[in-house]
């Protein structure tokens, strides 16, 4: 890697070329080279493949999706929590040159109309529930009136599921569409042969705290590469088995777990449909598993489950825990308590598909559990100054910014926002606040909106959290700021306690006593069993502010 010496810039290293290919073409690559390999546990859906079932299967799906009349460069969804039909999607939706466009499960119907209106959905795949989740109800209320491009739904079905209400949209199941494909359809290979590594390939809606979701678009390019360098950071080949617990409608499952193991012939180990602490322990236990991903959420309840120790982990080496800020306590646990000697922090965001920065599996300890890596391959990284755009000095806070092959095709129809984000050289202004090292490691102190300015002091609320969990009775903590008339911000953290602890107020306060500074203790704290989360286990830090100026009875400050 090369940086210079005194600015905070860093270029990742290029000996290892760039994949040119398409998914559909790497993937049929990888399937003639080990076409016996394992590719795909199921468990929830006790179904196991190899490369050449998987690939047959996908084709199978491609097949059918050009049968049904959709056309290369059409939208298709997939609204669905981890199964076979959700990867399969993947790969035949890259093999027939559709532009897959993953929906939220977590979605309600407002939601809904509006992601698939945004992008001119032709057709959705959808489980018809999930929990207390009635998906084919939500699309029954909206119907045909209001989602106008839609022209047929497929549910995923299993044997013997009884047939499901008719909607005045076509609806069929899925395993009648795939019934439809021919794995040998020469179709396919004709479309496939006249696809580029630079097509639009996948839709993600992400948004912050305001405003309506925005289409981040993102081509084979974009993901397959990622996909390969991930895997590369933690060593996978093909005797490796990661554990999925993460969602795949998210770039942590569907980039950093699935792509990385097709990349690399290494096999996909989906535990459950949704995460469920006891069920992932029992399948790294059960599949002798050799990575494992999560958010730090996810860890936490696996570590403090009250079966935790029944499990053996001994086969474990490596994974990525990324998808939010990772505590440092967290991190060491995971490192003794799991076996996850070669555990990685990834850091990124969809719109650069999404790793930008990556630990390996070589990285100190101690850099692995206070930064998020140095810089991917092929890709350059910069922290600025956000008020005048000026590359900081090393160890100097700033906005990341970064730059290469991962930066998105854009946001769907909506080139405004686009430039906002992406600017005239190229760069993606992530709106992450990061420091970077003298070595290039770069850590992110938090949001440029999460920052708190309490009495003309800038608090950042990760540095009083990585305090706050060094506390043995502290499971999680979460802070934020809340208007204060007399200081402007005033921090507030909600605190999960350990079970079986008790604390108090009065015990935190005396625990930063003489340890930070009087103006980083939280003036309000509250007690919680749970943090508003996203379906991917992304804190949502707004909530908590919305909650407490409700509780506080507070107001925001209006400024010109």
């Amino acid at each position: 890697m090369n940086a210079e010496p005194s600015a905070s810039y860093a270029r990742g290293r290029t000996d290892v070329p760039l994949i040119e290919q398409t998914i559909g073409d790497f993937f049929d690559g990888m399937a003639a080279r080990q076409p016996d390999a394992l590719a795909l546990v199921s468990r929830h859906e006790g179904r196991r493949l190899s490369y050449s079932e998987l690939q047959a299967e996908a084709t199978r799906l491609a097949s059918a999706l050009l049968r049904a009349g959709l056309k290369p460069g059409e939208r298709v969804g997939i609204w669905s929590h981890n199964n076979v039909p959700w990867v399969l999607m993947q790969i035949a939706t890259a093999k027939a040159g559709l532009i897959l466009v993953n929906i939220n499960p977590a979605y309600r119907t407002a939601e809904l109309e509006y992601a698939l209106n945004k992008v001119d959905c032709k057709a959705l795949v959808t489980m018809p529930r999930f929990k207390t989740s009635e998906y084919l109800a939500m699309l029954r209320e909206l119907g045909a009136a209001r989602l106008p491009g839609l022209k047929a739904v497929w549910w995923i079905d299993r044997a013997g599921d009884a047939d499901e209400a008719a909607l005045d949209i076509p609806l069929a199941r899925f395993s009648s569409l795939l019934a439809t494909g021919d794995a040998q359809d020469g179709r396919v290979a004709q479309v496939q042969r006249l696809l580029h590594a630079t097509d639009p390939i996948n839709i993600q809606f992400t948004s912050g705290t305001t405003g309506f979701p925005k289409g981040a678009t993102l081509t084979h390019r974009n993901i397959l590469n990622n996909g390969f360098f991930i895997g590369e950071c933690m060593k996978l080949t093909s005797a490796d088995r990661l554990c999925i617990p993460v969602p795949l409608y998210h770039c942590f499952g569907m980039v950093l777990g699935n792509l990385a193991c097709l990349t690399h012939g290494s096999a996909i180990v989906y535990p459950n449909d949704g995460f469920d602490p006891l069920l992932t322990m029992e399948a790294v236990q059960a599949e002798k598993c050799t990575g494992l991903h999560g958010v730090p959420t996810m860890f936490i309840a696996e570590l403090d489950h009250p079966r935790f120790a029944e499990f053996d982990f001994s086969t474990l080496r490596t994974g990525i825990m990324a998808g939010a800020s990772c505590p440092i306590e967290v991190m060491r646990r995971i490192v003794e308590r799991m076996n996850l000697s070669q555990m990685t922090i990834a850091y990124g965001m969809t719109e650069t598909s999404p790793v930008s920065c990556q630990s390996s599996t070589e990285t100190p300890l101690e850099k692995r559990v206070s930064t998020v890596g140095t810089v991917q391959p092929h890709l350059e990284v910069k922290i600025i100054n956000p008020e005048n755009g000026a590359t900081a000095p090393r160890g100097e806070r700033g906005e990341l910014c970064t730059r290469g092959y991962s930066v998105m095709h854009g946001y769907w129809g909506d080139e405004a926002r686009t430039r906002e984000t992406i600017d005239a050289e190229g760069w993606m202004h992530t709106g992450d606040l990061a420091t970077m090292d003298a070595e290039g490691y770069v850590n992110i102190v938090g949001r440029i909106k999460d920052m708190v300015i309490r009495g003309g002091e800038n608090v950042y609320p990760r540095e009083v959290e990585e305090f706050l969990y060094r506390h043995p009775k502290v499971q999680d903590v979460q802070v934020v700021g809340v208007p204060d008339s007399r200081f402007g911000e005033e921090l507030c953290a909600w605190i999960i306690v350990k079970p079986g602890q008790e604390l108090t107020e009065d015990d935190v306060r005396a625990f930063c006593k003489g340890q930070i500074a009087h103006y980083k203790v939280p003036r309000y704290m509250r007690f919680v069993d749970a943090f508003p989360m996203t379906v991917t286990g992304k804190i949502q830090k707004f909530r908590i502010r919305e909650l407490m100026k409700e509780e506080l009875g507070i107001a925001e400050e209006k400024t010109a």
